[in-house]
Parts: structure tokens; C-alpha cells; sequence
């Protein structure tokens, strides 16, 4: 069933597709438990304080603004990361600004934190019935200098601190002119360091402990890779999410829309991430949380983000391309 509705999205432009969807997901959430969706196996996993009903999340990006949380719960994943957030709403990047590879099972995008801010996610969030474990996303707005970067994520971790099942300190979309700068040791140092303080001072007022995690490229260097391991640790922050989309072009020689700017995801990407994790594991030790993102089209992708070192994983492109039962698939596959 899903392959047939697919195969009608895609004669879409890849984001106008993506609209639909949301839209159809946000009036009509049953529309998750259509036939074309599976029962997803409990398997519950005890991680950074919270109870995940199986290890498979749905990846920031592909629900920015938190309008579609019905249908995710419905369809069965163990948890769901929303945004990027930034502070004020933004449109993002000039269409168009994203595009599909299907012969590799792919997607380019350079979305740039489209979105409709904070406080829109948040009324969202509030007028939902979900319940499940919930991630936000935050980023920074892409006209306030890499130097005035800080103030923006403290912004928006004030604003989702209550609200957030964990918050998302994303500094590596390739689509934000300089964001990536961010991951440098000077900038992250100050960064997550300020971030660490206000939660704790957060925790204390709202009453509850909020985890932060910090979502990282995979076109970082060993060095890079060190500093990121070691400065997550020495400041307190409770995980790392491995990895963003690529700005390579692995495989991809004779693809005429590689030539298209912006970061790729999908099966391409999932060698480098899976070598980001297995080093990024090396670097933390076995009791550091993190999280696997990256080129899962299958079981067996799942099982192999696993092997090199995620305690969850989470999908976006590869649902894209397999629907509703890569849920299920990649739950059976990580049971136990």
C-alpha cells in the first residue's frame, strides 16, 4: 500500500510531496494506522532518565514545527525529535531546495532551519495528545552572527525546557552560513558550557531534569571528533546524536543533482555516519548515550548502527522511502 501512495507523492516535487504529507498527517492522524502500517514490538530501553517504548525515533526535520505528533505516536515510534527550532520564524533557503536520488535511495536537501518558530512549536505541543518521549531540535536564526549564536540557543532552551522529553543542540546542518564553526572546541566549549549552566538553573526552577543533546556532522575531522568527545563530557552534556547529513558526495561521480548544494541524506551517507559512531563510541566510552542517525533503509542497517555503538537510532530519509514499515522492521531488528 505504501508503495503505491509513494509512488504518487513522488510525482511531486520532493518538498511540495513533503507539504501534502504533513498536512494529510496534521487534519487526519488516523491516516497512520492505515493498512500500509505494522505494529511496531515493545522493547523498552531505559536512556538518559526516560523510558523509550523501543529504540526507534523519528529524526528532527522531517516534522519542524511539531504539527504532526498524533500520527507519529500512531505509527509506532519510541520517540520523536522535532525542529530545528530558532527563535523567531524564518522561511529558510530559496526553492527549489530539495531533491531526491531515488536510484540511491537519497535525498539532498538545504532547507535552512525553515520554520515557524518557538512559540508556534510550543502551541503545538500543548494541543496535542501525544504523550510519548519527545525531543526539540534548536538552532539558531540565520541572521544572527556565529558570535551571537549563544543567545539564540539559550533562547530557545528557555522556551522548550518544560515542554522537552530532551532538547537538541543541533550545530551541524551544513544549510546556515558558518553553523558548523560551531562544533570548533573555542566556540563549542563556550557554548555547551552556557547551555549546562542555564539548565541547571532551569531544573531548579521548573522542577524537573531536562537532558540536552548535541547533534554533530559527519564530515568532522579525528581532531575535531576529540575536542566534541572530551567537551561534551567535561560540561555536563548528557549525549551525542551521530550524525547530520553530509556536504560529500560519496558514490554519487555520474548523479547529476549531486552537483545541487546542501546536505545529503539517506543510503549514501550511512558508511560515514556509521564510522563517525564506532569512533565517536571509542572516544566516550560504553556508558555515554548516544544516538544513530544516518542512511537506515533497513533491519540490517539498524543492527549495524547498533554494533557501532547506538543505545537508539532514529530515521528520516529512509521512511521516506520505505514508509510505516521500516518502523516496525528496524524495532523487530533491534528488540531486546
Amino acid at each position: 500500500m505504501y508503495r503505491i501512495a509513494r509512488d504518487v507523492l513522488f510525482q511531486l516535487d520532493a518538498e511540495t510531496a513533503h507539504e501534502l504529507t504533513l498536512r494529510l498527517f496534521r487534519r487526519f492522524p488516523r491516516l497512520a494506522t492505515a493498512p500500509f502500517s505494522k505494529p511496531v514490538p515493545a522493547s523498552p530501553v531505559e536512556l538518559l532518565g526516560l523510558r523509550f517504548p523501543n529504540r526507534v525515533g523519528l529524526a528532527a526535520g522531517l516534522d519542524k514545527n511539531g504539527e504532526c505528533l498524533s500520527a507519529w505516536q500512531a505509527l509506532g515510534f519510541g520517540f520523536v525529535e522535532v525542529g530545528t527550532v530558532t527563535p523567531r520564524p524564518q522561511p529558510g533557503n530559496p526553492r527549489p531546495r530539495m531533491f531526491r536520488l531515488p536510484a540511491h535511495q537519497a535525498l539532498i536537501n538545504r532547507l535552512g532551519f525553515n520554520n515557524k518558530g518557538v512559540d508556534h512549536l510550543l502551541l503545538q505541543v500543548a494541543a496535542s495528545d501525544y504523550r510519548g518521549v519527545l525531543g526539540i531540535n534548536i538552532g539558531k536564526n540565520f541572521d544572527t552572527p556565529i558570535e551571537r549564536a549563544q543567545d539564540d540557543y539559550l533562547h530557545c532552551l528557555r522556551k522548550v525546557y518544560a515542554a522537552a522529553s530532551y532538547v537538541t543542540v543541533n550545530i551541524s546542518s551544513p544549510n546556515t552560513k558558518n553553523l558548523r564553526d560551531l562544533q570548533d572546541e573555542a566556540h563549542l566549549r563556550g557554548l555547551l558550557g552556557a547551555l549546562r549552566a542555564e539548565a541547571q538553573a532551569l531544573a531548579q526552577k521548573h522542577g524537573k531534569r531536562t537532558p540536552i543533546m548535541v547533534k554533530i556532522a559527519p564530515d568532522v575531522t579525528d581532531a575535531q571528533l576529540d575536542s566534541i568527545a572530551a567537551v561534551a563530557r567535561e560540561t555536563g552534556i548528557d549525549g551525542l546524536i551521530a550524525t547530520n547529513t553530509t556536504i560529500t558526495r560519496p558514490g554519487l561521480e555520474h548523479e547529476p543533482l549531486a552537483a545541487e548544494a546542501g546536505g545529503l541524506s539517506g543510503a549514501p551517507l550511512r558508511p560515514l555516519a556509521d564510522a563517525v559512531l564506532q569512533r565517536l563510541r571509542q572516544r566516550v566510552g560504553q556508558d555515554y548515550p548516544l544516538i544513530g542517525v544516518g542512511g537506515i533503509l533497513g533491519g540490517a542497517d539498524a543492527r549495524a548502527k547498533r554494533a557501532a555503538g547506538a543505545d537508539l537510532i532514529q530515521i528520516y530519509s529512509g521512511f521516506i522511502y520505505r514508509g510505516p514499515a521500516l518502523i516496525a522492521e528496524c524495532g523487530a531488528a533491534l528488540r531486546g
